[in-house]
Order: structure tokens, then C-alpha cells, then sequence
């Protein structure tokens, strides 16, 4: 049985994988709780209190085939304020020491958590091989993972290093982001709340909403493929954009009372993402990735599944 590590692995897309996959794979969680909770993987799971920036937290960890990153600092307003210089170290640094890690205890490949906010209003579809020019520090961080991939596997062929640009990714297990949780989250919880969610202008920008159990399929066939990826990146999405509106239809469907949305002025005057849709011929082509969660689906599991008592806080100013 594949032995794999996984970094933030009590986290939202972390424990996911983690419990999808606990009976395919020997599958050790390593996490700070930062943006994380112990409560979000299946009992049973090997569980290391730890951090990934810190090399003896991994050296807890017996050498594993795989390592699965999503530690790290993991959205755009994580790095404001007082927390930018923070942001970064927390980023780079934790991807560099498990590369460096998984490399010197015969790893086979790291498989890491890159972005779609590197391809800010980039035409659509968005496509891997387009042009990007970050326009936060969030995605530069990610920047800097794929660039780093890339000269990385230069030096030490021998372990394939495969980034993936995941779209709006949301499913059950966010609780513990709060604020930066998926809007479909966040909605979700303002609405069971009997609370009004905010959305920014009029509703019409979109996203290419994806199921945390699809990102779990893209993760495995990564893993399981017998094909030398080296330092590639794939898209993970769904090929479909939907808008902000169409959200608050699906989850006024899902819920018995439903609340109407509040529309105020866009307060992000730079850099907001109008659009985002993938174009996944790419992972299709390459790993046999075929989306299997529709979105009608995945909100009705979402409403169904509410826990109100594990949010750690919420906000309508959360980034839209």
C-alpha cells in the first residue's frame, strides 16, 4: 500500500482527501491547526500535531512515496496588513523545507496545491499555458512554487514535483477557515443563519465552482498515473463558469426558508476577478480527470450537512 504524507491534512481539501482515500492509501495528517481541526478527519487517521515550515516536525514522519502539500498560507487576505511578511515566509518557506524533506527520504513525487488567482482577468477559458501576472501576494506565492518546481526537478529529476491550479474549490470540512472559507460556504452559513449573504455588484461574475471531491480525483490520478510528469501544472475545475446569482438560486432551491442576497457597490477597486473558468483538456487528456460532482449536487450535500457549531467566525467582508 502507497505510503503518503499530508500536509495540512486536517484542513479543508487535506482532511478531504484524507478520508476519501484513508482505505487506499496508508495516509499520516500533519497540521498546525491554524486553519484546521482534528474533528474533520475519520478516526483512525494518524494524526502529527506539527508544522511543515519546521523540518523537525516532519522528521516525525517515517519517509513516505508521496507527499500531498496543502500547508501553507492559503488565500489573498492572509497577507494583509501585519501579516504580509508573515504570509510569505509561512508559504515558501513550508513548500521549500517539505520539497527538500520528501527529496532526501526518497519521495517518488510532491503533489502541491498551486492557484487559479494566478491568472487574474486572463481571457477565458483559462488555460495553462496563457501568460499570468499575479495580482496578489497569494498568487505570487504560488508563482514562486511552480518556478521553484521547475528548477527544482532540473536538479533532482528523479522525483516529479505536479502543481495544480485549483478553481473555486468548496465541500464540506471549511468550517475552520472562517472568513476565508468558498463563498458557496459562507453563503451557505449566512443563509442557515437566517442572514442576508453580501455579493458584490450585481451578481453576474463567475467562478468555476468544484467539488472538493473532484480535486481529491485529480490529486489520485496524479499519484497512481505511471506517466514522468516532471514539473507540470494542471488545471483542476470543471469547464463550467457560474455566476454569483446562479449560486443564490441553487442554494434558495436547497434551503426551506430561503433568504435573499444583499447587493452592495464592489468595495475592491483593484485586481477583482470578474471571471473564472478552466479549461481542463489538459488533466483530461493527460490523467483521465473527468468532473463527476454537479454543482446542484454538491450545494444540496453542502446545505444538507450544516455545522454551525464547529464555524469559527464569519464575515460579509470577506473577499467576493
Amino acid at each position: 500500500m502507497k505510503k503518503i504524507l499530508v500536509t495540512g491534512g486536517a484542513g479543508f481539501i487535506g482532511s478531504n482527501f484524507c478520508n476519501l482515500s484513508k482505505n487506499k492509501y496508508e495516509i499520516i495528517a500533519l497540521d498546525n491547526l491554524f486553519l484546521g481541526d482534528k474533528r474533520n478527519l475519520t478516526p483512525g487517521i494518524p494524526f502529527i500535531l506539527g508544522d511543515a515550515c519546521k523540518t523537525k516536525d516532519l522528521n516525525k514522519v517515517e519517509p513516505v512515496d508521496y507527499v500531498v502539500h496543502l500547508a501553507g498560507t492559503s488565500s489573498a487576505p492572509m497577507f494583509m496588513g501585519d501579516d504580509l511578511v508573515k504570509g510569505y515566509m509561512n508559504s515558501i518557506e513550508s513548500f521549500m523545507n517539505v520539497l527538500e524533506w520528501a527529496r532526501k527520504n526518497g519521495a517518488k513525487k510532491v503533489i502541491y496545491a498551486s492557484t487559479s488567482s494566478l491568472y487574474g482577468n486572463n481571457p477565458l477559458p483559462l488555460t495553462e499555458d496563457q501568460h499570468v501576472t499575479p495580482l496578489n501576494h497569494y498568487a505570487v506565492t504560488k508563482e514562486v512554487y511552480e518556478h521553484a518546481s521547475a528548477c527544482y526537478n532540473r536538479v533532482y529529476p528523479e522525483m516529479d514535483i505536479i502543481g495544480f491550479r485549483f478553481m473555486s474549490v468548496y465541500g464540506p470540512n471549511e468550517e475552520a477557515k472562517g472568513v476565508y472559507a468558498n463563498l458557496i460556504s459562507q453563503f451557505c452559513w449566512d443563509m442557515a443563519r437566517g442572514l442576508s449573504p453580501v455579493i458584490y455588484g450585481d451578481g453576474s461574475q463567475t467562478r468555476d465552482f468544484t467539488n472538493v471531491r473532484d480535486v481529491v480525483q485529480g490529486i489520485t490520478l496524479a499519484i497512481e498515473t505511471d506517466k514522468k510528469l516532471g514539473a507540470d501544472v494542471f488545471n483542476i475545475g470543471t469547464g463550467r463558469a457560474t455566476s454569483l446569482n446562479e449560486i443564490m438560486d441553487a442554494l434558495k432551491k436547497a434551503f426551506e426558508n430561503p433568504v435573499e442576497a444583499t447587493y452592495i457597490e464592489n468595495p475592491v477597486k483593484e485586481g477583482y476577478v470578474q471571471g473564472q473558468w478552466a479549461d481542463i483538456t489538459k488533466i483530461k487528456e493527460v490523467l483521465g480527470y473527468e468532473p463527476t460532482v454537479k454543482l446542484e449536487e454538491g450545494i444540496k450535500e453542502q446545505v444538507e450537512n450544516i455545522r454551525l457549531d464547529r464555524i469559527r467566525q464569519t464575515s460579509s467582508d470577506s473577499l467576493r
